[in-house]
């Protein structure tokens, strides 16, 4: 409820409600002030302390008075609304408006908070997806190596084992040859002294192919041991 200070010229006193200043006798010419104003003004430059300087009219006749009474109270009533003074109405209103208000930055800040609580569970749902993803990803990657490094070690075992094999078999192939030049070494030598019924013509054709033979067995002998050097080197580049 709106307070008033009055002035009689060297102090001020107050504050006063206005049943408070109907006491006071105010006039319109007297100083007021209520929070609010910038400067002093009179009270009759003031609406709503109007209603203390209305001048009551004498008492009507006796008999007139069952007439005058409602005109009385339809003044009064005038002065209300919804059954509330006009004052206490406004400020009921303000209130009323106020809580309003409240209640709607309230509903609008708790929108906010749920919609940020939801959006920061989503995001904590995405972020343990893509861990849960990247670990996944991860997994995978090691079991590949795992799985390239067990092929690679079966792959080096396997060309291991071919080339032992091949070289098992170069050696008896080699030691064959070796064998097969000395038995042609020998034949050559005996077919060179031994004398038969045949032209020098003969003998020299079967001397030539006991040598085209022996030629053939040591580059056959070559070969092999070329590809036996080549097949070493080629284990030691094998992974172990």
């Amino acid at each position: 409820m709106k307070k008033y200070y009055l002035h009689n010229g060297t102090e001020s006193s107050g504050p006063f409600d206005i049943e408070e200043l109907k006491e006071k006798k105010i006039t319109k010419k007297s100083p007021v002030w209520f929070e609010g104003m910038l400067h002093w003004k009179t009270a009759g430059e003031i609406p709503e302390l109007n209603q203390l300087f209305v001048t009551n009219p004498p008492p009507y006749p006796l008999f007139e008075t069952a007439e005058t009474t409602p005109k009385i109270a339809t003044k009064k009533e005038a002065r209300k609304i919804l059954g509330l003074p006009k004052n206490l109405f406004f400020i009921a209103s303000v209130a009323i408006m106020l809580l309003i208000v409240i209640n709607v930055l309230k509903n609008i800040e708790e929108n906010r908070s749920r919609e940020l609580r939801i959006k920061n569970h989503k995001t904590e749902v995405e972020n343990t997806q893509l861990e849960l993803k990247q670990k996944e990803l991860d997994e995978q990657k090691i079991q590949a190596i795992i799985q390239e490094k067990i092929d690679a070690e079966r792959t080096s075992r396997a060309l291991t084992q071919n080339a032992n094999n091949r070289l098992l078999k170069i050696v008896k192939l080699l030691a064959d040859y070796q064998n097969n030049v000395i038995e042609t070494k020998k034949k050559l030598q005996n077919t060179s002294g031994f004398k038969l019924l045949r032209t020098a013509e003969e003998k020299k054709q079967q001397m030539d192919l006991l040598q085209k033979n022996i030629d053939s067995f040591k580059n056959e002998i070559n070969l092999l041991k070329n590809e036996s050097n080549q097949l070493k080197l080629e284990m030691e580049k094998i992974p172990n």
